[in-house]
């Protein structure tokens, strides 16, 4: 009979990448999430405090910069269909590493908008990139596995990189600020240098299947499952600012309890999620997933809409166990997203169709932060409410679409009349 101490080193085990380019890749990963954490807990107020920026310059010069990261998000992937992932990944790390520079020599708005706008292009396009190298790596039966590893790797780095960012912070100097961009730097170029390594054992580009050019843009049933992903990623912005501001607005919980959600959120997103992706591997099997997040997520929001009139005791238990629901559908909601980003797509076409898959987490995050102010704070519980309605449907509508490992009728009939392919 198996004891604790050989269970816990079993579930341990898993979140190990396995030797071999999963482990090269999960160096990248934890390379890249450590730079990623240290720079972007800092560089606001770096800017603001050390390059003398305004906070309202540095918001306008993110938001044109996130929009052109979501404008160049689709012709990245296509990049990968003609040249494979591998180089433009590597080339990628290495524009940012160049460009990180840039943030050192940057005087007014103008040429950091620039600077920014260049950066969030490379960052943005690395995400259907390095999936579309996943992809050419380990297969679509492996390829979710992979990413739930990759994603604990990246909270682990990232939680480490903004550890530091702290310590860099508590100086607030310019020289503090300098080392950041140096360390930063370093790290991309490091990045670059792994992803080089990180060749396929087949060939890098895949012949594409009959069919016209932006095919993805007519597949009714991918964008089907990208607007549901994207919808359900609303996940983001409701523990990252919805329950924080619900918190301390509309709550009589402590506002310190606010830290203590997000190390649970942390903690069970590194320990869980390569346990959460289990069936990923398929159509139907990433459809209940996205079904589980969105009942979840449904639950979730049904408690912190009862914690706003809750005494201060109930009110922090129905929150921290809002938070647990809240990221256990969050977790489903990762590994069915990318188990139907990687099982849907036609063959010689994973980079254009993991660059429209990333338009769903883009329009989240323009939209996202917004409704969810808009609807818990203008609307009080009732916000949360309707906000569980619109989870619950979300799963309903992945329940009648995936989950029969079928597309139903009036979904899937594409262009090119070619199936998408199954697990």
């Amino acid at each position: 009979m198996p004891t604790i101490g050989s269970a816990a080193a079993g579930f341990l085990k898993e979140l190990v990448p396995a030797p071999g380019a999963e482990r090269r890749m999960g160096v990248l990963t934890l390379t890249q999430s450590l730079g990623t954490g240290l720079f972007l807990t800092s560089s606001a107020i770096f800017f603001t405090r050390t390059v003398g920026l305004s906070a309202e310059s540095v918001s306008v010069a993110m938001s044109a910069a996130g929009l052109c990261g979501f404008l160049a998000t689709v012709p990245g992937g296509r990049v990968a269909d003609r040249f494979g992932a591998r180089r433009p990944l590597a080339a990628s790390y290495g524009l940012l590493a160049v460009l990180f520079v840039g943030y050192a020599f940057v005087e007014g708005v103008p040429a950091f908008t620039a600077v920014a706008c260049a950066i969030a292009v490379c960052e943005t396009v690395g995400s259907p990139l390095r999936a579309a190298l996943t992809h050419a790596l380990f297969g679509s039966a492996r390829s979710a596995g992979v990413r739930a590893r990759m994603r604990s790797l990246f909270n682990l780095g990232f939680t480490a990189g903004a550890g530091l960012a702290g310590a860099a912070l508590a100086t607030d100097s310019r020289i503090a600020f300098l080392l950041v961009i140096a360390v930063n730097v370093a790290l991309q170029l490091l990045c670059a240098i792994m992803a080089l390594g990180l060749r396929p054992d087949g060939p890098e580009v895949v012949p594409a299947t009959a069919g016209r050019s932006w095919e993805a843009f007519r597949d009714r049933r991918f964008l089907l499952a990208t607007a549901l992903s994207g919808i359900l990623e609303l996940f983001q912005p409701v523990l990252a600012v919805g329950v924080p501001l619900w918190i301390v607005n509309r709550t009589s919980a402590p506002g310190a309890l606010v830290a203590a959600l997000t190390v649970v959120n942390t903690v069970l997103v590194v320990l869980l999620q390569v346990a959460a992706g289990k069936g990923s591997d398929t159509v139907s099997g990433s459809g209940r997933l996205l079904l589980r997040a969105g009942l979840l997520m449904a639950l979730a929001c049904c408690l912190f809409a009862g914690s706003g009139a809750a005494d201060t005791s109930l009110a922090v238990v129905l929150l921290f166990a809002g938070t647990v629901l809240m990221t256990l559908g969050e977790l489903a909601q990762s590994a069915g997203g990318w188990g139907l980003s990687f099982t849907l797509p036609p063959e010689g076409r994973m980079g254009e169709y993991q660059g429209v898959f990333g338009l769903g987490r883009g329009l989240q995050q323009f939209f996202g932060p917004a409704l969810v102010v808009m609807l818990p704070l203008g609307m009080g519980a009732a916000g949360w409410l309707l906000l569980a309605g619109v989870f619950v449907v979300c799963g309903l509508i992945a329940l009648w679409a995936f989950v029969r490992d079928a597309p139903p009728a009036g979904v899937s009939d594409e262009p090119s009349n070619e199936p998408s392919p199954q697990s």
